[in-house]
């Protein structure tokens, strides 16, 4: 159930020429709707600013304006040096479980590849200026966090979690991959957490998010309006002394006994094998010694998602490990456009139709078989789309920030 509530909220771009055929009724909803007001809440308070995600009813999912209106005020707040502090947060249930794919591939398969483009362009450009902005953001990570949702708050100075985050990066399972820069943030996990992670989409709750260092802070719900009044306060743009703000609320944790993460050692075993048929081998050598439940998980997953998809992600979290995240989130939007083309294969609108629109069939993916999907075949996606109006993502100079993944046991 969870894996398709986050599903639905979850953001990615894609895919076929092959038409895949959608419900007539959701194309006239297309047509019908009418953008929502107040999608995101700017807030002041002394030299703070406050963003708030404000469509609780979608898992805060980003939409083209939502995008649009925070890149606006965030030039805003980096001119203005009253500004000293940022916080980003949601409203409901998620803090964001991605982009509003259905709308996105609603317009590809309508033959509009260029929209896509248009709104991927948009939102990576976003993730960028957030992640090298000039002033401390704190991200307040309260319910899902997933996809573009991730994009926005995981090269945060600050990322605070609780008991109810759950983090995912499940999008193999509709013919994607995991983008906004997944290469550069996982890449940087201790072992081969990230490969983990990236390839079978496993959920991680706050205190795993703290443990492996995609979290800097855990503080309970409870305490987070209390912290965020704290905060509120800050009149300083200072490091260490935002992080003592919130460490005044941290809460210590502990983890479960299933944790996956307690795992590290078998983890870093299978996925730091070269290639995805190999990590998949050894992951069966290792269910057959017990302990196993995660590991069976593990192999379901991965065997679910696009072939394709896997070793896409795979080759670009190995190049990850070496590249800025400029140059990531470049390579993301290459990769992106071509599944918004439809150039090679049809995966993401396969497993969008199957996974968002028809609810829980499974896709018939192109190739069907890892074995099938070539090297040279994953290797196009790297390259220049033909396309004589596309270019490469063109993101402004700024220095990047130096971010920490690491683990806080």
């Amino acid at each position: 159930m969870l894996l398709t509530l986050i599903l639905i909220g979850l953001y990615l771009s894609h895919s076929s020429k092959s038409s895949s055929s959608f419900p007539s009724s959701l194309m006239a909803s297309r047509s019908l709707s009418h953008p929502e007001p107040n999608q995101v809440l700017f807030e002041e308070s002394s030299c703070v600013r406050k963003v708030i995600l404000n469509r609780p009813h979608k898992l805060n999912s980003l939409t083209y304006e939502m995008i649009s209106q925070i890149l606006r005020n965030l030039e805003v707040y980096e001119k203005d040096p009253m500004v000293k502090l940022l916080i980003l947060k949601g409203q409901g249930k998620a803090f964001c479980a991605g982009g509003d794919v259905v709308g996105m591939v609603l317009s590809i398969n309508e033959g509009h590849w260029s929209f896509g483009a248009s709104f991927y362009k948009k939102q990576l450009t976003l993730d960028y200026l957030l992640a090298t902005s000039t002033k401390p953001l704190v991200s307040l990570i309260n319910g899902i966090v997933m996809g573009g949702g991730a994009g926005l708050s995981m090269n945060s100075m600050f990322r605070v979690v609780t008991e109810n985050t759950v983090f995912a990066m499940p999008e193999g399972q509709i013919g994607f991959f995991p983008d906004v820069g997944a290469s550069y943030f996982l890449s940087r996990l201790p072992g081969y957490f990230g490969e983990y992670l990236g390839l079978t989409g496993a959920r991680l709750d706050g205190k795993e998010m703290l443990a492996c260092g995609l979290a800097t802070h855990f503080v309970l719900s409870k305490d987070l309006l209390l912290l965020e009044n704290a905060l509120s306060e800050v009149a300083s743009s200072d490091a260490s002394t935002i992080s003592r703000v919130i460490s005044g609320f941290s809460s210590k944790i502990s983890l479960k006994k299933e944790s996956a993460y307690r795992r590290l050692e078998t983890i870093n075993k299978c996925f730091s094998r070269r290639t995805v048929e190999e990590i998949l081998s050894m992951l069966e050598n290792e269910a057959a010694n017990g302990d196993n439940k995660w590991i069976i998980q593990a192999i379901s997953s991965m065997k679910s998602a696009s072939p394709t998809s896997l070793k896409i992600f795979l080759k670009l979290i190995r190049e990850g490990r070496t590249k800025e995240l400029k140059d990531c989130l470049i390579q993301d939007y290459t990769i992106a456009c071509h599944m918004f083309q439809r150039t090679f294969n049809p995966d993401f609108i396969e497993g969008s139709r199957a996974k968002l629109f028809e609810k829980g069939k499974q896709p018939k993916w192109e190739p069907s078989k890892l074995e099938l999907v070539r090297d040279d075949f994953v290797n196009q996606y790297f390259e220049k789309v033909d396309d004589a109006d596309w270019e490469y993502l063109q993101l402004p100079a700024r220095p990047n920030l130096a971010k920490t993944w690491e683990s806080k046991l």
